[in-house]
């Protein structure tokens, strides 16, 4: 067994509990799906609050409301906030500035995404840490129990109140639902309690966090990433576990599915505006109100380009109607001529100058042009390689990468969509590197369009290349000087005029990620595109994006992902590795690439 605490005292009637302020969570009511309190207004409110780090403002002025019961999710860019948010709900950061109010009687749990313990503590340690408080309560009984030989009356009474707190938290059960979260959570093997956090993956890490933690049964949950290093089915228990849930759930995640799954309502971090956005109706919710979002900006473009044009043109027939006034004539200006050639002019000119005034305002407050919808560029007639012009975009025939991937056969046709699944390790990845010509296998034939494009799950370190900025980046391997690129990247919305002269060094992971990206959006027409995790470290609005530029591409693709709604949604046959010699019939769905 992995932990097996049994109380020794009997157990009473229950009562709440006041928040927790630790570290990590605390606070477990009676049963696993939590305790919903019974409050009327919000449990969470923020009011004008602000974080900062240094001279970096994270938050600036943000209000919100959640209430009892709503599952929350927090979407955002990578670096926006999303973590630092969860960091202030649990109380682990003060706010700079505003006021945070958490009401949670039942609790609060508070999933981090590591764990915040030395290599040398045990497995049994990172229990009792995540389980801080039902473990402090634990303790207050035992010494209360050893004093009610000469207790009186009081002492009998705040005896029975932590009894019946402990047993309103479930804290008589905690341990074995910890034993049995991981087990749900894909742990099949039970974690002994004396060994050392260092010889656990990060994943059995994170597992053992997130079970712990689902453990408490706390009113108030706050989870950072939950779904890393779990399978689908670990996730699909997940999500069910926290639909059944009764108290509070707010989860920063990038895992769409989950997001369509489990929330009702969505808290988008913005990192330009440094504030938070609330949306209802869930993830659909979310979407449709982006989109209408996006459609009200272009409008508002358009609205003002055509004001643009038309206090230009006031302003120009106004001059030309000035201009043909006569200004010179024995009789131009007297009398009744005089009196209207006057008028025509005061007319003419206060036309211009309300026009030209109108421009002023017009161009001191313009409203930007939208993002360009992204668009991955492709070509589906027979495409030129090293041997010659071929019908194939593609083809591997006996190929084998020791110890990593071997291919029987696998061919490629001009427009084929091909989703390469498989556990980890398996190869996923060698496949794209064989195809995009950065690897040469030890055996076997490999053949290539010349266009390829490759979005690398990660790509290897360059000194050269981070000492950039983002602009000389972007531009990098392209004619012309690198400021002549500037309105193509910006063009795509993906980054700010100010961040082009960043280094790329001291970009984020999903910056870096956003650069790739761009680069390969403008890479001009493609016969082959290969995408490794192309949604990894992306906000979930750019990936609904890239996933509509995808169905619109005509050239061959191929896609590893784990992200489980590009998967649901993909058209195209699935090559499930790893493979054997023996296989030479293709492991897919439909489609009709062929592994001869």
């Amino acid at each position: 067994m992995f932990i097996g605490r049994q109380p020794v005292f009997p157990l009473l009637a229950a009562r709440s509990c006041s928040p927790s302020k630790g570290p990590h969570l605390h606070c477990a009511p009676v049963d696993t799906t939590a305790t919903v309190s019974p409050l009327t207004t919000s449990q969470i409110a923020l009011a004008d609050v602000t974080k900062r780090y240094g001279d970096r403002i994270v938050l600036d002025r943000v209000s919100l409301a959640v209430r009892p019961g709503e599952k929350v999710g927090i979407v955002g860019d990578n670096g926006s906030g999303k973590s630092t948010l969860l960091r202030l709900l649990a109380g682990q950061e003060p706010v700079d500035n505003g006021s945070l109010t958490v009401v949670a009687p039942g609790g609060t749990g508070h999933l981090r995404q590591t764990l915040d313990l030395p290599g040398s503590a045990r497995v049994g340690d990172a229990v009792d840490h995540v389980l801080g408080e039902l473990r402090a309560l634990e303790r207050r009984i035992h010494v209360a129990e050893a004093a009610l030989g000469t207790a009186g009356t009081a002492e009998f009474e705040r005896y029975a109140a932590l009894v019946a707190e402990f047993d309103a938290r479930g804290g008589h059960g905690a341990d074995r639902r910890v034993e049995v979260g991981l087990r749900r959570l894909g742990e099949n093997a039970p974690l002994d309690r004396e060994r050392r956090l260092s010889t656990l993956s990060g994943g059995q890490r994170s597992r053992l966090a997130l079970a712990a933690t689902l453990a408490s049964a706390p009113e108030l949950l706050l989870l950072d990433e939950p779904t890393n290093d779990l399978d689908d089915e670990a996730v699909a228990w997940l999500e069910g576990h926290l639909r059944r849930h009764r108290g509070t759930v707010v989860v920063a995640t990038h895992d769409r599915a989950f997001l369509e799954r489990v929330t009702d309502t969505i808290l988008e971090v913005d990192q330009d505006q440094r504030t938070v956005r609330r949306y209802g109706n869930g993830y659909a919710g979310f979407l449709t109100a982006k989109a209408a979002a996006r459609a009200r900006w272009a409008w508002e473009y358009e609205q003002w380009r055509d004001e643009v044009a038309r206090q230009e043109h006031l302003a120009d027939s106004g001059i030309g109607m000035l201009a043909e006034i006569p200004r010179k004539g024995p009789r131009a200006f007297s009398g009744a001529g005089a009196f209207r050639g006057r008028s025509r002019a005061h007319g003419a000119q206060s036309r211009i100058r309300n026009a030209r005034e109108r421009l002023q305002r017009l161009t001191e407050h313009p409203v930007p042009p939208p993002p360009q919808p992204l668009r991955f560029t492709g070509r589906v007639e027979g495409t030129p390689t090293a041997e010659g012009t071929s019908t194939a975009s593609a083809h591997l025939e006996d190929v084998l990468v020791e110890g990593r991937l071997y291919v029987p056969s696998l061919t490629l046709d001009p427009g084929d969509r091909l989703l390469v699944t498989g556990p980890n390790g398996v190869g996923k990845s060698t496949l794209l590197q064989l195809l995009a010509g950065e690897l040469t296998p030890d055996a076997g034939v490999v053949r290539r369009p010349r266009r390829v494009g490759f979005l690398r799950q990660q790509s290897a370190p360059d000194d050269a290349f981070d000492a950039r900025t983002l602009l000389a980046a972007f531009a990098a391997g392209r004619p012309g000087h690198p400021d002549e690129h500037a309105d193509a990247l910006l063009a795509l919305g993906l980054f700010h005029a100010a961040d082009l002269a960043v280094p790329v060094r001291n970009l984020s992971v999903g910056q870096r990620r956003k650069l790739e990206l761009a680069r390969l959006v403008t890479a001009g027409p493609l016969d082959l595109l290969l995408l490794d995790e192309p949604t990894n470290h992306l906000a979930p609005a750019l990936v609904e994006e890239i996933e509509a530029a995808l169905a619109c591409y005509t050239g061959t693709l191929v896609v590893v992902t784990h992200d489980r709604l590009l998967r649901e949604r993909f058209r195209g046959p699935r090559l499930e590795l790893p493979l054997t010699a023996a296989e030479k019939t293709p492991r897919q769905t439909t489609g009709k690439t062929r592994q001869n």
